[in-house]
C-alpha cells in the first residue's frame, strides 16, 4: 500500500513540482493549501484592499494550487490557520518592530504554522509524511542546504525543533531552480512561469510603510549624525528603518551616502552615518537568544549568516546561560542586526540559529542600537 504524503500547496511551482515528483516516486498524494492571513485586513490607508486586482493575490494563490492539483489528478484541501498566524507570527512581527527591531516572521510561520498546525491537519488526513517546496534537504533528521545555493532556503527553517523534521519531505531540495521551471512548463503547469512570491507575505506588493501605519501609530522623531551627533533631519517612525538602509532615510541636501547604523527606542532617535562604508556599521561580536539547535553538534567553531542574502562568516561561538550564544567574528561584519535571525552552519549542515538581541564591538555593546 502506498504511503500517503500531504503537499503543503501554495501555488506556487516549487510546490506544484513537489507534488508531482511525489505523485511520480509512486506515493498517495494530497494536496492542503494553507490560508494564514485574512485579505480584507490588506485594506491600505486609502481602503483600496487588492490595489486594483479583481481577486486578491491569497485567492489566486488557491485558485492556482487547485489548477495544479486537478492536472495532476489529486485532490485539495484548504484549511484556515488565520487564528494561529495572527497569535505566533503577526502579533510577534509586531512587537519586534515596537522595540525597534528587525523581525523576520518566515522563521516563525515555519516553526508555528508550516511545521506545527499544518502537520497537525496533516495527520488528521492520515498522512504518513509531509512535504513542501523548500529548497532544502534532510539526512535522517538533520537539515541540510539546498543544492541550489541561489534559493537554498535553509535559513528560514533554522528555528524548527528535530521532531517537527520528522517524515517531513523536500522534493525540490536536490533540484536547481531552473531544473524545477523546466519540469512545470515540461507537464503544462499553470505555475511554469509564475513569478516567485518576495518580501513579506502578508504585505506583498503593498507599501510597507501605510500597511504598518494600520497596527502600529506613527511616532516621527530626530535623525542624528552619529558621529557629529547633529540633528540632520526627521525620520517617520523607528518601525520603518533597518541597520544598514540607505535608501528612503528621510536625509536631504547632503553630497555623501548615508545609512541607517542604529536606533534608540528610548528616545526615539534614528542614527545615521555617512560614506561610502562607514566603520560604524560594523561589528565584532552579537549576542543571540531563543536559540534552537536542530543538530546534536554544538561546535565551539562554525559559519554563520546574519541575513538570508548575506555570506557565510567565520565565527566563535561561547555558550552562555539562559539559553544564549556570544558569536564573535573578529574579521567584523556589517549591519548585523537585533531581531534577524543567527543561523549557523558546519558545512552544508544547517545547525540551528538564534536571534539577534544584542549587537557589541570592542567588548562593548554599540549604545546607538
Amino acid at each position: 500500500m502506498a504511503k500517503k504524503v500531504v503537499v503543503g500547496m501554495s501555488g506556487g511551482v516549487d510546490s506544484s513540482v513537489a507534488a508531482y515528483l511525489l505523485i511520480k516516486e509512486g506515493y498517495e498524494v494530497i494536496g492542503l493549501f494553507m490560508r494564514n492571513w485574512d485579505s480584507m485586513l490588506n485594506n491600505d490607508i486609502e481602503g483600496n484592499p487588492n490595489l486594483g486586482n479583481n481577486i486578491c493575490p491569497q485567492e489566486q494563490d488557491y485558485n492556482d494550487a487547485l489548477a495544479v492539483c486537478e492536472k495532476l489528478g489529486i485532490p485539495l484541501y484548504r484549511v484556515d490557520f488565520i487564528k494561529e498566524y495572527w497569535d505566533n507570527v503577526f502579533t510577534y512581527f509586531l512587537d519586534e518592530l515596537k522595540k525597534g527591531r528587525t523581525p523576520n516572521p518566515d522563521l516563525m510561520c515555519n516553526k508555528y504554522i508550516k511545521f506545527d498546525s499544518f502537520i497537525k491537519e496533516a495527520r488528521k488526513l492520515g498522512a504518513d509524511y509531509i512535504a513542501t517546496g523548500h529548497y532544502a534537504r534532510i539526512k535522517g533528521c538533520k537539515l541540510y542546504r539546498g543544492i541550489d545555493s541561489n534559493k537554498d532556503q535553509s535559513y528560514f527553517l533554522a528555528q524548527l525543533a528535530p521532531d517537527q523534521l520528522k517524515d517531513v519531505l523536500f522534493p525540490v531540495g536536490d533540484l536547481k531552480k531552473e531544473e524545477v521551471r523546466e519540469i512545470a512548463e515540461s507537464l503544462d503547469l499553470i505555475t511554469a512561469k509564475k513569478k516567485d512570491s518576495t518580501g513579506i507575505c502578508f504585505i506583498g506588493e503593498r507599501n510597507y510603510q501605510k500597511f504598518i501605519q494600520n497596527y502600529l501609530k506613527p511616532n516621527p522623531g530626530d535623525i542624528i549624525n552619529v558621529d557629529t551627533l547633529e540633528v540632520i533631519g526627521k525620520h517617520s517612525g523607528l518601525m520603518n528603518y533597518t541597520i544598514g538602509q540607505r535608501r528612503n532615510v528621510g536625509v536631504s541636501g547632503f553630497q555623501y551616502k548615508h545609512f541607517v547604523v542604529g536606533k534608540n527606542v528610548k528616545d526615539n532617535i534614528l542614527y545615521v552615518a555617512f560614506g561610502d562604508d562607514p566603520e560604524t556599521l560594523y561589528s565584532d561580536e552579537c549576542i543571540i537568544d531563543n536559540v534552537n539547535f536542530i543538530s546534536p553538534n554544538h561546535p565551539a567553531f562554525c559559519t554563520a549568516k546574519f541575513r538570508y542574502r548575506g555570506p557565510d562568516n567565520e565565527v566563535m561561538l561561547e555558550y552562555l546561560d539562559n539559553n544564549e550564544i556570544r558569536v564573535r567574528y573578529p574579521q567584523k561584519v556589517k549591519a548585523v542586526t537585533p531581531g534577524q535571525a543567527c543561523v549557523l552552519y558546519l558545512g552544508e549542515q544547517c545547525l540551528g540559529s538564534g536571534i539577534i538581541k544584542e549587537v557589541r564591538k570592542n567588548n562593548e555593546k554599540l549604545w546607538y542600537l
